[in-house]
């Protein structure tokens, strides 16, 4: 467990494709998803927290700070980082979707390493084919940075990072730990996967 981590789950988004249910809560195996997440994440880090803007309650009943986007409206995972790291009093945030119930067990560690080994501004998960934008590792101090392009209508992780110095941390070895479920199909092909 890294003390210097604190990571923030999010659950902000709309969940378009999932029929609008509220992706974090629905349930895969009979846990809600984010059960999954927090069951990664927290072993890993040295405290946890929800990003939601529905459903609050529901979130907090597992135990964690929950807290929605400061924005209004939906603006993406972005407008939640923005939130978390005005939060965060650790070292780096590790941010993490609801929606990858099989997030790598040493995710922190790795990304960590990354990090500081690139003397990076952030570091960037992938899974040997493709970064995952929504799992990274932030110094808090990328906050105006990110506010900044938020504020300009802008929305998306990548050209947001691709003005910092990025490391990148490669999980080819576990090509199952980014799987997300967007839509009804996929998350019974990973209840199936999982029996």
């Amino acid at each position: 467990m890294s003390s210097q981590v604190e990571a923030v789950i999010l659950a902000g988004g709309r969940a378009r494709r999932m029929g609008g249910e509220d992706k974090g809560l629905v349930e895969l195996k009979s846990q809600p998803m984010i059960h999954y997440a927090i069951e990664r994440l927290q072993p890993q880090v040295a405290g946890l927290m929800i990003n939601a803007n529905r459903n609050q309650n529901a979130y907090a009943a597992f135990g964690f700070p929950v807290f929605g986007d400061e924005q209004e409206g939906f603006h993406g995972p972005l407008a939640g980082m923005v939130s978390a790291l005005k939060r965060t009093k650790a070292q780096y945030l590790l941010t993490a979707p609801c929606d990858c119930p099989l997030l790598p067990t040493d995710l922190a560690a790795r990304m960590v390493n990354a990090l500081e080994t690139a003397g990076a501004d952030l570091a960037v998960a992938t899974d040997g084919e493709r970064e995952q934008p929504v799992v990274l590792l932030l110094k808090p101090e990328l906050l105006n940075s990110m506010q900044a392009f938020l504020d300009a209508g802008e929305r998306k992780i990548d050209l947001w990072y691709a003005q910092h110095k990025v490391a990148t941390a490669n999980f080819a070895d576990q090509p199952m730990g980014f799987v997300n479920v967007n839509t009804p199909e996929q998350k019974q092909q990973l209840a199936d996967s999982l029996e």
